[in-house]
This record gives C-alpha cells, structure tokens and sequence, in this order.
C-alpha cells in the first residue's frame, strides 16, 4: 500500500516559528543586561563630611614709626649729616655741636634740630675728648674738667670724661712741669706755684717740680 505523505507547512508558517526561536533564544542571553550594575568607581575618594575649614590666624600689619627723616626740611638734613660727619672725626658737646653748624652757616633751628636727632651719647663724646687733650697736653683733674666745662659739657659730663681718662696725675705734673721749664725759667717755688695754680694738688705740684731736678 502506498504511504501519503505529509502535506508541507506552508512556507510563512515556518519563518514564524523561526522568528519566535530567535526572540526567546535573545531574551534568555540579554536578560541580565537590562539591569544596571553598580560597579566602585576606580581610585574613588571619599569627601570627609562635617569637617570645618582651617582658620588662618589673622595678621594685623604693623605700621612702622616714623623716623626723622620722614619729615626732615632739606635744611635739617644737611644739617644732620654734618653733624653725623662731625662726630665721626671729633668729640663734641652738644652745645659745642650746635655753635659748629651755625658756624657753617645753618640756623639755629636746623643745627638744633641736627645735634637732638645725630644720636650722640654725650658721656661718650666727654670720655673722648678728655682723652684726646690728655694726648696732647699736661691737665690736672681739675684743670681738665674745667677744660671740658669750657668746651661746653656739663659739670657731670665734664667729671664723667675725668674720673675715666685713665689719667695719671702725677705723671700729669711732671709733664706739665717740664712743658713750663722748657719755655721759660723758673725757681723751685715759682714752678710750685704754677702748677698749684693750674690744679694740681700739693703733692702733685711737689712730684713735678722734683720731677724736674729740683
């Protein structure tokens, strides 16, 4: 007996059970895709929270003081550098400072001005100049101070450049004793006199005198 065969499947049939295999063979691979995965952030860095930000300490500028020269007429400050120039060559006293710039030709307002603000320490400029004429010539303290009094110190500037001169005052006496004798003649108590009257004491004048030969 002769088999029937099976009647084909119309062709559109197939391609749908074709397209409907692939949309079900898709959905089984994909499905995992559809979500999202939350994956760290390579070399994330955590921002620190309530952290406050560092005070920086506040700076109050200073204000500088003004100096002399901030001020100073071109008249006061000539002035001052012949003073400064002054001192660095010589001892003055302040009044003595004074008069020299007015000698220059400075009023008295600039010289003033000048001797207040070269900052000299008077002291100092005494100490100098006692040392300075005890270089040069015979004093006895006495003398000396009134040499510096008459420069212009004070009495206790005067005394202050005294007492620290380092001076031997008996060897002042027989300085001052061979000075006389070499420019004019005198007897023992002549000499004696003069160096009494030039202050030194009694037994200084008498050092110096014997200093001398007689």
């Amino acid at each position: 007996m002769e088999k029937k065969k099976k009647p084909l499947l119309k062709r559109w049939w197939f391609w749908l059970i074709v397209v409907v295999l692939a949309i079900g063979i898709i959905g089984s691979l994909g499905g995992d895709d559809d979500e999202p995965k939350d994956e760290p952030t390579p070399n994330a860095v955590e921002t620190p929270t309530n952290v406050e930000p560092s005070e920086e300490p506040e700076i109050t500028p200073t204000e500088s003081e003004p100096t002399p020269s901030d001020d100073m007429t071109i008249g006061q400050r000539n002035a001052l550098e012949s003073a400064q120039s002054y001192l660095r060559y010589s001892a003055f006293s302040y009044s003595g400072l004074i008069g020299q710039l007015e000698y220059e030709g400075y009023s008295t307002e600039d010289a003033t001005f000048a001797v207040d603000n070269c900052g000299a320490d008077w002291m100092a400029e005494a100490l100098e100049s006692a040392q300075s004429y005890i270089r040069h010539s015979a004093f006895s303290y006495s003398g000396l101070i009134g040499q510096l009094e008459y420069e212009g110190f004070t009495a206790e500037e005067a005394t202050y450049g005294a007492d620290n001169c380092g001076a031997d005052w008996f060897e002042e006496a027989a300085e001052s004793a061979a000075s006389y004798t070499r420019h004019s003649s005198f007897s023992r108590d002549g000499l004696l006199s003069q160096l009494l009257y030039e202050g030194f004491t009694q037994e200084q004048a008498e050092h110096g005198v014997t200093s001398v030969g007689y």
